[in-house]
């Protein structure tokens, strides 16, 4: 597949364990308080007339109901939770936590122009070995995805064999206000079509069901994954893709994963970017394999928690793929004819701005003699809006500030209203651009369809998508024999063996069919 020289890889969104504080759970206004709160409630039987009116009598107001588990989420009072424990058809009663998408909304995405008429391969389609072995039976398997939806009209997801259902209040199954899915689903099935970027299962054949949990907030209640992961099932699904966690378990999820795995159902989970040893769930059940992340050069993610549940590992590190239409940022710095990579500042207007470069130091005050110019401005003393409006009150055209320390720089505007185009540049950057001051300088940041993230989030699909690949063409094989082949023939990083942080390592796609073809399912 062609690749794409401008496909630029400018912005990527650093995605957290939880949702940001700027993110409102969505679920905050369902009358949680002191007095009242949301809990699981298990029957040991099949709840009657008499469970439902016992509930209404606690003032429990019923929120979602699963039959095949005789559960329901209910909100009471917390003084009724006792009661309700102590009712002898009761089997449990345990905290509707919340789980999260891991990864959050953020104005910081990157990729190619809207429009772009060639395609990118990412570097983990590649490093999974997805390009050496072709979708030629990814007809007769079916990826369940639970997340934030799937926009379906997207030029490099529409055509795809996919169908869904929304358990939110936001949308529908086939639009993502988070975003957070349809770049989930890109890198399972973004289509070969000369467009933006390629999936694992870029043949459009491949079945998919979408189960929207998460509206733009990023947040859903436990009980709706577990709803999920029970619908996937329903919907003869063969590979459940889930980059979503929380901190605390639950026996309602707990005994949905093993229901769905019994039934042959192999469950995928991000393993969590706390970058620390705490476990995430559902990754964190034995059913279900824990993803961790890598970035280009096979090394472990700094933000990838690492554990004994950790079992393979897969891209998770600036991923290029799908977000919805119109929703990308891509920026990007050419300088005396030398490309710059940058990060366009949130609330940068989309602009372009050519004119030669100056030094314009920290921007701490108006200069006439950046009027006509691209300003170059380094980090320090006063914020990045403070430093773009200075550059723009001093008739500057645009806006480079680049990190006064080695790395990337994200910056943001914080909302402050700004008319001229403005990035950050990393430190490492810094001399070379100093020494284009004089020099001619364009300065873009334009909407894309496509963008960069990072997050175990990223590296789950990665595993699915492999995991259903390489199913396809041996269907006989069963869930927990594909889930042993995958292990075996994963490449080994880190630590000999099974470790924390890679588990048993890099899921690579052609190496287990080879070792499926040449010893067996599971051997």
């Amino acid at each position: 597949m062609p690749k794409n020289s401008t496909l630029r890889f400018l912005v990527r969104a650093s995605l957290g364990l939880v949702a940001t504080a700027a993110i409102a759970a969505p679920f905050a206004t369902q009358a949680q308080s002191a007095e009242r709160k949301r809990v699981i409630v298990v029957f040991e039987q099949a709840a009657n007339a008499n469970d439902r009116a016992m509930l209404a009598g606690l003032d429990g107001r019923v929120k979602l109901e699963i039959a095949e588990l005789n559960a329901f989420a209910v909100d009471l009072p917390v003084k009724a939770v006792a009661k309700l424990q102590a009712n002898k058809r009761v089997k449990y009663v345990e905290d509707d936590t919340l789980q999260y998408a891991l990864g959050a909304k953020s104005g910081d995405r990157l990729a190619g122009p809207a429009g772009i008429t060639a395609q990118e391969t990412p570097y983990g389609i590649t490093m999974v070995q997805a390009d050496q072995l072709p979708g030629t039976h990814a007809q007769n398997r079916r990826v369940c995805i639970i997340d934030s939806g799937y926009e379906l009209a997207h030029e490099d997801l529409t055509g795809n064999n996919a169908t869904g259902e929304n358990l939110t209040r936001s949308g529908d199954w086939d639009t993502d206000e988070l975003h957070h899915g349809t770049h989930v689903g890109g890198t399972v099935s973004a289509i070969n079509n000369n467009l933006g970027v390629v999936g694992v299962l870029p043949n459009g054949d491949v079945s998919l069901y979408i189960v929207k949990v998460f509206d733009e907030s990023g947040s859903a209640p436990s009980s709706l994954i577990a709803e999920a992961m029970v619908h996937c099932g329903q919907h003869h699904s063969n590979v459940i893709s889930m980059s979503l966690g929380g901190s605390a378990p639950s026996q309602l999820q707990q005994t949905a994963a093993r229901l769905l795995d019994q039934k042959g159902v192999l469950m995928i989970a991000a393993a969590g970017n706390g970058g620390n040893s705490a476990i995430s769930y559902p990754a964190g059940y034995a059913e279900v394999v824990s993803v961790g992340a890598l970035d280009s050069n096979m090394n472990w993610a700094t933000f990838s928690q690492f554990n004994d549940d950790v079992e393979l590992s897969a891209p998770g590190v600036t991923v290029l793929s799908t977000v919805p239409m119109g929703t990308g940022t891509d920026s990007s710095v050419v300088a005396g004819g030398q490309s710059f990579e940058v990060i366009g500042m949130e609330d940068s207007p989309f602009a372009s701005a050519t004119a030669p470069l100056a030094d314009f130091g920290l921007g701490d005050t108006i200069d006439p003699a950046m009027n006509g110019n691209i300003c170059l401005i380094q980090r320090g003393d006063i914020t990045f809006a403070e430093k773009v409006q200075n550059c723009e009150a001093s008739g500057g055209l645009g806006a480079v500030i680049y990190n006064n320390v080695p790395g990337p720089l994200l910056g943001t505007l914080a909302g402050a209203v700004t008319h001229i185009p403005s990035v950050g540049a990393d430190g490492n950057d810094g001399p070379a651009l100093l020494a284009k001051v004089g020099q001619t300088t364009t300065v873009t940041v334009e909407v894309s369809n496509y963008a960069l993230f990072d997050g175990t989030s990223m590296a789950t699909p990665h595993v699915s998508a492999v995991a259903a690949l390489v199913w396809s063409y041996y269907p006989d094989c069963t869930a927990t024999q594909i889930r042993k082949s995958l292990a075996r023939s994963s490449m080994d990083l880190g630590d000999p063996g099974r470790d924390t942080k890679f588990g048993f390592g890099l899921v690579q796609a052609k190496d287990a069919f080879v070792r499926i073809n040449a010893l067996g399912c599971g051997n």
